[in-house]
This record gives C-alpha cells, sequence and structure tokens, in this order.
C-alpha cells in the first residue's frame, strides 16, 4: 500500500471521528504516512484531499523532504506542530484533531496558545490512536520487509551457533555485542532493541541487560533480540542450555515450549486478543508455574518494537488478518534460571504464518 493509499484510509477515520483535519505529531506515524524518515516533522492530514495536506519539518531535512515527499506541499519550520495549526486555521480548518496519547503536557498547551492567538474559531479535539489502528493490520509490503527482519535475525543465530559463540567463558556482554555484529553482517541496519543475553540465574530476570557474567557449564542462556531493517523490527527469543540440560531445566523448557505451541494455535482471525493469551496461560498455571509467568503473551511489531494489538489477560479487541505479533511465553525461576520462547508470526485467515524461522527444540551446545 502506497503512503498516498495510507491517507486515503486515515481520512474515513478523521471524517467518521468527526473532524477537518487531523495533526499527526508522532515521528513514526509520519513516517509511515508519507515515508518521511527525518527525525522532525508534522503531518496535517485534511479530510478533504492531500491538496490540503502538509508536511511540516525543519531546514536540515528540506532536500531530504522533497526526495522522499514529494506529493505533499511541504512547509519549513522547526517548531512543526505549531506551524500546522497556523497553517490548518489559515485553510479554514475549525476542528482539528491532535495525537492526545503522544503530546507532552508542555506541547499541547503550546498548540492551544497558538490555536487561540493566532487563528480564529479553531477547536483542539483529543484524537488518540487513529493511525496505530491502521498500523496494526500491515500490508503485504510491510510483511516483506518484516520477513526479511526476521531472515537477518535468523541467519546471524545460525551463525553465531555454529562458529561456537555460545560457549561457557564468553561474557553477556560479547555474545550480544557478536549476535548483533552478525546480524549487521546479514543485512540488518541494527538491532531493533537492546540485544538481551541472560546467563544462569539471570535468565530469570525477563529483561536482564548482559553484563560481564560468564557463561558457564550448565546454564540456561536466554537470549531475546531482533534485527531492524528497512525501518521495520523482528524479535525473537530462544534458550539454550550450555552442556547436557539437568531434567528441571528439560521439564521447564517443555512446558514453555507447550504454552507456546498453544498460543500460537490460538492465532486466528477473529479471537479474542485475551483469549489468545489465555490459551498459553492456562497450560502454565495448569503446571503450577503461573506466577512465575508474569508477563503478556505477546504483542504487535512493525515500525516499532512494541505496537497494537497486545497479546494480555487485559488486552482487548480481536485479531484480523494481516497483524503482526509476537507469541512469548516464559517461566521463571528466581535464583535457578528461566526459559522464553519467543517467535513473530502473521495472522491470516488460513492459520498464522511463521515469520522466525529458527528451530525451537532444546539445544544443548
Amino acid at each position: 500500500m502506497t503512503a498516498a493509499a495510507r491517507r486515503d484510509a486515515l481520512r474515513e477515520l478523521v471524517r467518521a471521528a468527526e473532524l477537518d483535519a487531523l495533526l499527526v505529531t508522532d515521528i513514526v506515524n509520519v513516517r509511515y504516512l508519507t515515508g518521511f524518515t527525518g527525525s522532525n516533522a508534522a503531518l496535517l492530514v485534511s479530510a478533504e484531499g492531500d491538496t490540503s495536506t502538509r508536511l511540516a519539518t525543519d531546514g536540515r531535512y528540506t532536500t531530504q523532504a522533497a526526495a522522499e515527499v514529494p506529493d505533499l506541499e511541504r512547509v519549513i519550520d522547526r517548531a512543526c506542530d505549531r506551524a500546522l495549526v497556523t497553517s490548518a486555521g489559515e485553510a479554514g480548518v475549525r476542528r482539528l484533531g491532535f495525537e492526545s496519547g503522544h503530546l507532552t503536557v508542555d506541547a499541547h498547551a503550546a498548540l492551544v496558545a497558538v490555536a487561540s492567538k493566532e487563528t480564529e474559531g479553531l477547536e483542539l479535539r483529543r484524537a488518540p490512536g487513529l493511525v496505530q489502528r491502521l498500523r496494526a493490520v500491515k500490508d503485504e509490503d510491510e510483511i516483506d520487509a518484516l520477513r526479511d527482519a526476521c531472515a537477518c535475525a535468523d541467519a546471524a543465530l545460525a551463525d553465531l551457533i555454529a562458529a561456537g559463540g555460545l560457549r561457557p567463558g564468553r561474557t553477556e556482554r560479547e555474545v550480544a555485542i557478536d549476535l548483533e555484529r552478525r546480524m549487521r553482517e546479514h543485512g540488518a541496519d541494527g538491532p531493533s532493541f537492546d540485544t538481551i543475553i541472560a546467563a544462569g540465574a539471570n535468565s530469570a530476570i525477563p529483561h536482564h541487560r548482559p553484563t560481564d557474567a560468564v557463561l558457564a557449564q550448565g546454564d540456561l542462556v536466554k537470549m531475546d533480540f531482533g534485527a531492524l531493517r528497512g525501518g521495520y523490527h523482528s524479535d525473537m527469543t530462544r534458550t539454550v542450555v550450555l552442556g547436557p540440560p539437568a531434567d528441571w531445566q528439560r521439564e521447564l523448557y517443555d512446558l514453555v515450549a507447550a504454552a507456546q505451541a498453544a498460543g500460537r494455535e490460538a492465532l486466528a482471525v477473529g479471537a479474542e486478543v485475551a483469549g489468545v493469551d489465555a490459551a498459553a496461560r492456562t497450560v502454565i498455571a495448569d503446571a503450577g508455574r503461573g506466577a512465575e509467568f508474569s508477563h503478556g503473551l505477546g504483542h504487535g511489531v512493525g515500525l516499532q518494537i512494541h505496537e497494537a494489538p497486545a497479546l494480555s489477560a487485559t488486552g482487548a479487541g480481536t485479531l484480523v488478518a494481516g497483524m503482526t505479533v509476537t507469541v512469548e511465553p516464559g517461566v521463571y525461576l528466581a535464583g535457578r534460571g528461566g526459559v522464553r520462547i519467543e517467535d513473530t508470526l502473521v495472522v491470516r485467515a488460513d492459520g498464522a504464518e511463521l515469520l522466525t524461522r529458527t528451530g525451537k527444540e532444546l539445544l544443548a551446545l
């Protein structure tokens, strides 16, 4: 889908919200709607069409904006959002929606000041989540980008294992740096987020940050990582053991693997997101480990590493074909170790499509 088609889809939501225009200030949403990749921009999306839609950015990006967004009028002003409020007033906009979930209190106050001082009859209205509603469902071009990002991560992990990069004596930090380098070698622009390498007792910390802790024989090693490619993120977790697994490690791994399989199977068009979470969580709870699964089952992934929908016990809504989500149950035994297994998948009418292809059998290295 082209950026222009995305703006057309957004206009339907803008009109349904009884707005004349929407001020988009979230830079990720600006990229989604225009293709602009700079760090400072805002977008005024008119309900009437692109002839009244404007992109604002600052002077650093004059040439880049012209190249990336040649089909829209461009406003060059450091204060992008305020410039577009002024522009909206001059164009006769009366009901201007804004991304209330994104603006700070001070930024909102600045917009109110501009609207009251420099425009006549312009009303600012909260309009949260309109673009995110569109972004939750990926088009095939986006899914191709996500598939490429996942392939970078898969290839990097395969290389790391083949090269003996997961072995006693290395530090968590060394492994993280090694894995990120290999993702770049396979075409990634960088990591999707700070790579998690957690060994031994540290693997029981869901979002442990790599340290100089040394990997040791008998450790569970949890690796949560992803590749960024073309603006899109991949997300995958695999847990391995260094040396022959102890009985408790294999039992824990098998439990998480069963829960992850149940979560993947529950991904279906029309499924309640809370029900998908429950499908995996019940497996763990029935084994007496419910309290040790301390986070939601998964989340949407795309231009950001965490997007809608949220697969959790408190999540709301149903799955739609084209949503791309993670399924990542984990069980964490404080002071001993933990296991998480995570895949990125696309919801399809005929069953979920797996984008992360690395196998999920317990590897003893």
